[in-house]
């Protein structure tokens, strides 16, 4: 398969398996909309897509998210079975990405930083 269409078929999964989750069509507890799917990487022959998702929330919080996700892998790749129509739906395997919390994180730093400079430049004056 061509690896353009290998690329737009994880992305159409990606946007799919979004929607299921911000919807709320997932019904374990651990899955909440807070989960983000970053990224789809899906094999040539389509046979397993390895799906990356983050939160902002805490890594035991991405953690339970990812197990409730995997748990539900069944009903998740039955879903995109009836929203994408392939040969054979990828089977799913769910994997933690802290990049979504990383960059709060940096974003968090950066303020307090700014925020100290701002106190040092001010007693200066």
């Amino acid at each position: 398969m061509s690896e353009y269409r290998i690329e737009r078929v994880g992305r159409l999964m990606q946007e799919k398996l979004g929607a299921l989750i911000v919807e709320g069509k997932i019904k374990d507890p651990r899955v909440d909309s807070f989960l983000s799917v970053t990224r789809v990487e899906v094999s040539r022959d389509l046979s397993y897509a390895d799906v990356y998702v983050s939160s902002f929330k805490s890594p035991e919080g991405l953690k339970q998210g990812v197990l409730g996700l995997q748990n539900a892998a069944g009903f998740i790749q039955s879903q995109l079975a009836g929203q994408i129509r392939l040969r054979q739906t990828p089977r799913l395997r769910f994997i933690e990405d802290a990049g979504i919390r990383e960059g709060f994180d940096l974003i968090k730093k950066i303020e307090q930083i700014n925020r100290h400079e701002d106190l040092s430049h001010n007693e200066g004056q």
